[in-house]
């Protein structure tokens, strides 16, 4: 996966990030969500990397990045912190100004990065999220069970990190195989970088922090931020398969929080990258290099 990237990792002050960079176009930054890594677009980035600058990185806490300590309020894996994190990368390869995309949790911090950086941020891609406030602010008990994931991880330590670590493969499957995808989808090559990532009890430990954040800290900077729009434009793709787009208006939902939001459904589940990457790399360079 990703020949011709080249690997480093980039210190911002509070940890180590780990990315994969190709091309030399206009910088995009792609990042990836829960609970997978930057693999997730190994069959989009090449293909982006004829265009563009392309960076994959690794959240912090996921992967090959770093894995800060955990504090009792959980900002060290807030998705004000990865902003950041993924702020000082894109300073430190020389990138003033460049356009995001995020799938699942690494929307989230595109969302976030938006916010706390605007001048920094061109344009932005949300794939097959909502808005984390909106969320927990419109849960039911469909959504809760939907999502149960949201309110596990999100348990006190030890808990999700004990019963995960009991067979972390078989939760991998599990969470990867669900959401109107099909585990066939998925290349053996990547499965297995998501495996050797995920049998780390200090990447569980890191992903049951971000749940935790996002229903306690990130929701404070949310609500501080409820007025805040979304300067530049945004693109939101989202599965026509997946529970998304079942059970909220993701567009409706978006442009509440956003100027300029342009989007649709595409026809799989929540994986967009892996499951129709072609279309993902049609959408990207439709939105991010207009054709």
């Amino acid at each position: 996966m990703f020949e011709g990237f080249s690997d480093l990792s980039v210190d911002t002050g509070e940890t180590e990030i780990f990315i994969r960079q190709a091309g030399d176009g206009p910088p995009l930054l792609l990042l990836h969500g829960f609970p997978q890594t930057h693999a997730i677009w190994h069959l989009v980035a090449p293909a982006l990397a004829r265009h563009f600058t392309v960076v994959a990185a690794d959240l912090r806490g996921y992967g090959a990045s770093g894995k800060p300590p955990s504090t009792p309020d959980h900002a060290a894996h807030s998705k004000r912190a990865m902003a950041r994190d993924m702020a000082v990368v894109m300073a430190r390869l020389g990138f003033e100004h460049f356009a995001v995309a995020g799938h699942d949790r690494g929307g989230r911090v595109t969302h976030r990065l938006c916010l706390d950086h605007p001048d920094r941020v061109t344009r932005a891609a949300v794939l097959d999220i909502i808005p984390t406030l909106t969320w927990f602010e419109q849960v039911t008990a469909k959504r809760a069970l939907d999502y149960y994931h949201w309110l596990f991880l999100a348990q006190p330590f030890d808990l999700p990190e004990r019963l995960i670590g009991g067979d972390p493969d078989y939760y991998m499957h599990q969470k990867l195989g669900s959401w109107g995808s099909g585990f066939d989808r998925f290349a053996p090559e990547a499965m297995a970088s998501y495996l050797e990532a995920w049998r780390r009890p200090d990447v569980v430990h890191a992903a049951c922090e971000d749940y935790r954040a996002a229903a306690s800290i990130d929701l404070v900077h949310d609500r501080a931020d409820r007025d805040a729009r979304i300067r530049c434009p945004l693109l939101a793709l989202w599965g026509e398969k997946g529970r998304m787009h079942g059970e909220f208006d993701v567009l409706a939902t978006w442009r509440e929080k956003a100027v300029s939001v342009s989007g649709r459904a595409l026809p799989c589940g929540h994986y967009l990258p892996e499951e129709q990457p072609g279309m993902v790399v049609d959408e990207f360079m439709r939105f991010f290099a207009g054709g």
